[in-house]
């Protein structure tokens, strides 16, 4: 096998084994939920755990934050939003419903890409907005109220985590002078401090849990969130963005095939539907809408 054929299988398999990891890392953060560590003291964990071990390599980007510090604070902030609201998600809702919700994140990105990027949006783009509006609109159908609406606070957190992902997308793409290390940086940081800000605002009790526990929420935060991350990060960074879009579609596999086997949660028809029309249109945004070079 030539060097280039080897270089060109690695983003893959990288990308392939950080999207499986995401759609299946639910499973043990309910275990730890269910050990006592509630959600946002363990989001606060898990990312504390990967912003310290990361910083050997990420403690240089620190002065780069003087150089554009509101949009490296409002990087912070949505990304801090966007993981706290996800982990809340997923230990809550119905594991595919609460993915597909959050795979709006493409649409909300073209949409933000047009307003503040000056993006333009093709035909094609155009069409997967409508192709994935209209199949959240069919999830979020409420028969009771006869009209669209989250059903709960597990839609209303994937649905805003998707929103301040593609927020977070979108300042990652305005950061064209940012080192990656500095973004990153940011994002694990910024969970840490909206964590912190929430625990102490709602006065959130630290909750009982046993070491055993908290050892194994800080072995998920080192072998889940910092290796996840980093996979995914060297994935997309090495291959065409259409391609990683497709890719990381597994997450959604990944998520069903193990809500199947390991819980009993049903996804309705409808939602089958709607979530299909959801993955279409985040396929064609994400192919459209976003630069090579990102």
């Amino acid at each position: 096998m030539s060097s280039k054929e080897t270089q060109g299988i690695y983003p893959v398999a990288a990308l392939l084994v950080g999207a499986t990891l995401w759609g299946v890392i639910w499973y043990p953060m309910r275990l730890l939920e269910g050990g006592g560590l509630s959600g946002i003291w363990l989001t606060l964990t898990l990312y504390a755990t990967a912003l310290i071990v990361s910083l050997p390599r990420t403690a240089k980007a620190i002065p780069e934050f003087s150089r554009h510090p509101s949009l490296l604070l409002l990087l912070m902030l949505a990304a801090g939003w966007t993981n706290i609201a996800f982990v809340e998600a997923i230990l809550e809702g119905n594991i595919l419903r609460v993915l597909l919700l959050f795979y709006l994140s493409p649409l909300w990105a073209t949409l933000m890409g047009w307003l503040f990027l000056r993006e333009r949006i093709t035909r094609v783009g155009f069409a997967s907005l409508v192709i994935a509006m209209s199949g959240a609109l069919l999830m979020l159908w409420n028969p009771i109220l006869g009209a669209p609406w989250p059903q709960g606070k597990a839609d209303w957190m994937a649905l805003t985590s998707g929103f301040a992902f593609a927020l977070s997308n979108v300042i990652v793409r305005k950061l064209q002078d940012t080192s990656i290390a500095a973004k990153v940086l940011a994002v694990w940081a910024g969970v840490v401090l909206v964590a912190v800000i929430m625990i102490t605002f709602f006065s959130l009790p630290l909750p009982k849990f046993s070491i055993s526990i908290f050892a194994g929420a800080v072995a998920l935060g080192v072998f889940g969130i910092l290796l996840m991350t980093t996979l995914v990060q060297y994935g997309v960074t090495h291959m065409p963005v259409h391609r990683s879009a497709v890719i990381t579609l597994i997450e959604l596999v990944a998520g069903a095939i193990s809500q199947q086997l390991l819980t009993n949660e049903v996804v309705t028809m409808r939602e089958w539907v709607g979530g299909i029309l959801i993955i279409v249109g985040a396929y064609l945004s994400a192919r459209v809408a976003l630069p090579k070079n990102y």
